[in-house]
């Protein structure tokens, strides 16, 4: 039994964007206004940011149908800096992947009290999460192709609400051109330090948000084993997929603009999003309740994208003898059932202790890290394996991937300089790594083959 090729192009583009199109869109703007000040410098944020996933998305383009399996980045890390390294990105990603499906899973609760007036019970918000994760593991025991449907219409329902958003800010708000003008200068804003607004640190901080904003960009790699014809498949879905979220994004927050000024849209409570006071313009007193539905909608889309991509890293670094082969189970399917469950339970022990709000706060640093050594990857390979085919290069080299790394560089060093806590946390978590590694080296079962050999 192996891993099935069936994701097609629309169905591996709808992996993509089911995943990126969060919550992120709908809140990050407030805090993003507060710290560049101006609706101008928040829509050059918010492209410079999908710019540069862009450019991340052509390097996972080249490396990924250089090798197209299961585990994605676990290949391309290992091709280029060995088995070591390998194993901690997969381990890395793993733990704090969890927290990432825990997180999206309460904020999914958290929306579905919204829409019934607060009415859910204590013990209902705390046990909700769970339930909608195991529907989301149940879901996920079905076939790539039958995901990738799913994954298909949760993406349709989340490109509808975002135009719905922006057509209807446009055709039915009270708006004004005059608001891009406007400033944010002076005005109080909620959970934002002074010490994050204006300049370069603001312009840092702002561009953290709009990166969590277009965080998933690159999942489909992560079931590269799974893609049907991934020479063509792979950067057509990464980069288109990645295009037509800068555009949604780019729309949405012009509508924003055209309806509330910078001082508004920065004064907004951070127990609101922007999207619903935007859509309270025009919409009237239904506004709660379809957008919580379609704020709810959008996190169980995310959530079930983490949850189809998650489990096919641990079935890799199982496949190289790192971890316990029962991982590599599959079913009459092809789907790694085993891998599903024990992501999808480390993820529930995640929502029930409370522990995931610290492995969040190091997402998106220990994420970059690794995205900067894949990068970095990519000119190793380039010069110690030019023989290896590669039926995707990426456009623009070395300019496009090199720009990609020093803006990694420098979101790192913003970070470690802002929130040096952040940083020594996601190094640890990375360090954890090494002892279980070494156990599993001393065992003697890990796969010595070469990360690039085969397919």
């Amino acid at each position: 039994m192996a891993l099935v090729r069936s994701f097609t192009v629309v169905p591996a583009a709808a992996v993509i964007i089911a995943n990126i199109i969060g919550t992120g869109i709908f809140v990050k703007t407030r805090v993003m206004t507060a710290n560049v000040g101006s609706a101008e410098m928040v829509l050059v944020v918010w492209i410079l940011a999908g710019l540069l996933s862009l450019a991340g998305a052509m390097v996972y383009a080249e490396l990924s149908t250089m090798m197209p399996r299961a585990g994605g980045a676990f290949h391309f890390i290992g091709a280029a800096y060995g088995r070591r390294w390998a194993f901690l990105y997969g381990w890395t990603r793993m733990l704090v992947g969890g927290a990432g499906g825990a997180a999206v899973a309460i904020l999914f609760v958290l929306f579905l009290n919204d829409l019934l007036g607060g009415n859910l019970s204590p013990m209902a918000i705390k046990a909700l999460p769970v339930a909608v994760i195991i529907l989301a593991m149940v879901l996920n025991f079905a076939s790539g192709s039958a995901n990738g449907s799913i994954a298909t219409a949760l993406t349709i329902g989340k490109i509808v609400l975002v135009l719905s958003i922006s057509i209807g800010a446009f055709v039915f708000g009270d708006g004004s051109w005059m608001h891009f003008d406007g400033t944010a200068a002076g005005v109080v804003v909620e959970d934002v330090n002074e010490s994050a607004r204006g300049g370069i640190t603001g312009f840092g901080a702002a561009m953290l948000g709009a990166l969590w904003g277009y965080n998933g960009w690159n999942l489909i790699v992560g079931i590269g084993g799974e893609v049907k014809d991934p020479s063509r498949t792979l950067p057509r879905a990464l980069i288109g997929g990645t295009v037509l979220v800068i555009v949604l994004y780019v729309l949405i927050n012009v509508a924003y603009f055209y309806v509330l000024s910078p001082a508004e849209i920065a004064g907004i409570p951070a127990s609101s999003s922007v999207a619903y006071e935007v859509a309270a313009r025009f919409m009237g007193a239904g506004v709660a309740a379809v957008m919580s539905a379609g704020l709810m909608f959008s996190a169980y889309g995310t959530l079930h994208a983490g949850v189809l991509v998650g489990p096919r890293l641990p079935y890799a670094l199982a496949e190289r003898g790192l971890l316990p082969k029962w991982l590599m189970h599959l079913s009459s399917r092809g789907v790694p059932t085993n891998a599903v469950l024990a992501m999808g339970l480390w993820a529930i022990v995640l929502t029930l202790s409370g522990t995931f709000d610290i492995l969040t706060d190091i997402y998106i640093f220990v994420l970059w890290v690794f995205y900067g050594m894949t990068a970095v990857g990519l000119f190793v390979l380039r010069r110690t394996r030019p023989d290896v085919d590669r039926p995707y290069r990426v456009w623009g080299y070395p300019v496009v991937p090199g720009l990609f790394v020093l803006v990694t560089v420098y979101l790192l060093v913003n970070t470690i300089v802002a929130t040096p806590w952040r940083a020594v946390w996601g190094i640890a978590f990375i360090v954890s790594g090494l002892p279980v590694y070494e156990y599993f080296k001393r065992r003697g079962n890990i796969d010595d083959g070469a990360f690039l050999a085969g397919d």
